[in-house]
């Protein structure tokens, strides 16, 4: 579903991605882990758009999408979930969601999808009129995980879902994370500085330093690597 090749990314004259090569199948949850400053956001951007690759080719479906613009390539069928959540604060839950689907022509699944994510969050249903920067920040994570399923995509990107929330809540989300790739079918790319959820939940994994993929695995076997449970597992 996704290839990089060879991709690089430069914010100025300092390079973040060095030759970052990686693939994503249809179905898969995928995981990148690494260390803070390790590259993991700046690979999510470059896919998205948002921080454009200067050198590499990025393939979505077998097409080219690393020269696109951001819209266009949600349109193609990428959504992410952003680290720091960033929703519209001032909108309410409501209106964030229909926020995410602002470029469907299916006006009549809106409702639908719509009606689902509200069950699956029922905590969301109960606010829904309420503005979004007044809610939790689970309940605005939750809020940021269905804004960017109201895109209907068929690859979500996820930054760091589990930032800064209680360990309740972490495993909550986890749990949403499974469910959504089993029951709608939805490729993942999650990247995650929680490595022991993450590979968890995630069927294969990256291990990312210093802009570079040192180590791929299935992610039962990364969690048994020596190496990965001495640098990320805290084991």
């Amino acid at each position: 579903m996704l290839k990089l090749k060879n991709v690089q990314s430069f914010y100025g004259k300092i390079q973040a991605l060095k030759d970052i090569s990686l693939e994503i199948q249809a179905g898969e949850i995928i995981t990148l882990i690494g260390a803070n400053g390790a590259g993991k956001s700046t690979t999510l951007m470059a896919i998205c758009g948002v921080q454009p690759a200067r050198a590499g080719e990025i393939l979505f479906m077998g097409k080219a999408i690393h020269n696109l613009s951001p819209h266009a390539i949600v349109g193609m069928g990428i959504a992410q979930v952003p680290e720091g959540r960033r929703i519209f604060p001032y909108l309410s839950v409501l209106e964030n969601l229909e926020m995410g689907a602002f470029l469907r022509k299916d006006k009549s699944r809106i409702k639908q999808d719509m009606d689902y994510l509200l069950d699956l969050f029922p905590i969301l249903a109960e606010r829904r009129h309420q503005a979004g920067g007044t809610l939790s920040g689970g309940e605005q994570q939750m809020l940021a995980i269905s804004r960017a399923l109201m895109a209907r995509p068929k690859l979500l990107l996820m930054d760091e879902p589990s930032l800064g929330l209680a360990p309740l809540i972490v495993k909550q989300i986890f749990e949403i994370i499974k469910k959504i790739n089993m029951e709608n079918q939805t490729t993942i790319f999650l990247v995650e500085q929680n490595a022991n959820m993450a590979l968890r939940v995630a069927h294969r994994g990256y291990v990312m330093e210093n802009g570079r993929i040192t180590l791929t695995d299935l992610a039962a076997n990364l969690l048994s690597n020596e190496a990965v449970k001495k640098a990320y597992l805290g084991l």
